[in-house]
């Protein structure tokens, strides 16, 4: 296996501070880069459909909820850990680009929903199997079993963070 660059950022602090144990630094130094190079790499791809990740955020919350994909603003606030300003804001962009809409709730008279239009159901469709592909990519150079383990692994990890 190669060397990379967070093997020399540890092996820089086991010179440097021999008495420091830097497993931890190597294992989340990995996966801050990863996320971060990722992230990028997803954002590339959400541009390709005029959206943002936040905007894919927004859009993909609406159509994992189902049929008719409509949400109320705090449902979609809750969901993606968003302020209630941050949400107005993307829903704004999202309204004016005609990908969502808002509507009067039938159930309460002081409350909106917020449904994919058509073509707010189109550029999820088509971003969310694009984004997979590029997740695929990444992830082919482990087998499954291997791509199953880390998934586990990370899971486990995710625990004692909430």
């Amino acid at each position: 296996m190669t060397e990379d660059a967070v093997d020399r950022i540890v092996a820089q602090w086991r010179a440097e501070r021999p008495d420091l144990e830097t497993g931890a630094m190597a294992v989340f130094g990995r996966i801050y880069r990863i996320a971060r190079l990722m992230g990028d790499r997803m954002e590339a791809v959400y541009q390709g459909y005029g959206i943002g990740r936040g905007d894919f955020d927004v859009l993909s919350t609406l159509r994992r909820s189902g049929e008719p994909y409509t949400l109320s603003p705090k449902e979609l606030t809750a969901t993606l850990m968003l302020t209630s300003g941050g949400m107005t804001g993307r829903l704004d962009r999202l309204e004016r680009a005609g990908l969502v809409g808002r509507a009067p709730d039938p159930d309460d008279r002081r409350g909106l929903r917020i449904s994919l239009t058509a073509a707010g159901l189109g550029v999820i469709e088509a971003a969310v199997g694009a984004g997979l592909d590029a997740q695929r990519e990444v992830l082919a150079v482990l087998d499954t079993k291997d791509q199953e383990y880390l998934a586990d692994v990370l899971r486990t990890l995710m625990e004692p963070l909430g």
